[in-house]
């Protein structure tokens, strides 16, 4: 065990953020940066797709979990990825976890309890200022919901075949992409590992996308028919992950 282990955790507030990678990728790279300067060794990484105001965070609770049986350090790229709620900061930093801002390592827990004030604060006000915009909106007549009203007119005959083409295309680009995803998994990456390696390899999503997910992953193993990589990182390091891409074929 490493005298510095260290837990990642990300937060992005829309699934749509995270199937995009905006957001997530500069947040695991600051994380990978401090984690780097500080010798530390980072034992698993956990996403969230959460609201920072929603206190109910089941990958927030397991990585806080992981820390306390490793004795490891949790680690975020912003306070505001963690929370936006001075009570839940507060509630952090007496559950006995160590925790650390990426973006600003000497943070102590006076001046952390001002920045979480002021993100409570910033999170209301864009709270209140998309409810102006909404009725802003709806004051000059616009019309929210689903704009092409067609669309509800389809047989069910029809959407149940749309539905079944769909998953079959996907499930035949899953199985393209399978003895690559099952070479990593063999060699030992986790599902956030081979989303990893996946990205920096430059090998496009099946949408034509850069960025790799966990949720691609997991998704392509399930319609493929394969068992999925482990849950969480084994001993490999984050230098030994970033270098292990060089050594496989890249798809044509």
């Amino acid at each position: 065990m490493s005298r510095n282990p260290m837990v990642a955790y990300y937060r992005v507030s829309t699934r749509q953020q995270k199937r995009s990678g905006l957001g997530l990728l500069a947040q695991k790279d600051t994380v990978d940066r401090y984690v780097r300067t500080s010798q530390g060794a980072l034992l698993a990484e956990f996403t969230e797709v959460e609201s920072g105001r929603d206190n109910t965070r089941p990958q927030l609770q397991e990585a806080l979990r992981f820390c306390r049986v490793y004795g490891a350090r949790l680690v975020i790229a912003r306070l505001d990825r963690l929370a936006r709620s001075v009570s839940m900061i507060s509630a952090l930093l007496k559950s006995g976890v160590d925790f650390v801002a990426a973006d600003m390592p000497l943070a102590n827990r006076f001046s952390i309890h001002i920045l979480a004030a002021v993100a409570e604060y910033e999170s209301q006000l864009i709270s209140e200022r998309t409810r102006a915009a909404f009725a802003a909106a709806k004051a000059r007549g616009r019309k929210f919901g689903c704009p092409d009203p067609r669309m509800h007119k389809f047989s069910p005959a029809a959407l149940t075949a749309r539905v079944r083409a769909i998953r079959e295309q996907a499930k035949a680009r899953a199985l393209d992409f399978l003895p690559l995803l099952c070479e990593l998994r063999d060699r030992g990456e986790t599902v956030h590992g081979i989303a990893l390696q996946l990205t920096a390899m430059h090998i496009d999503t099946p949408r034509r996308g850069k960025a790799w997910t966990d949720l691609m992953i997991s998704r392509m193993f399930e319609r493929a028919g394969e068992r999925k990589p482990r849950p969480w990182a084994s001993r490999r390091t984050v230098e030994q992950r970033r270098t292990l891409h060089r050594d496989l074929p890249v798809l044509a």
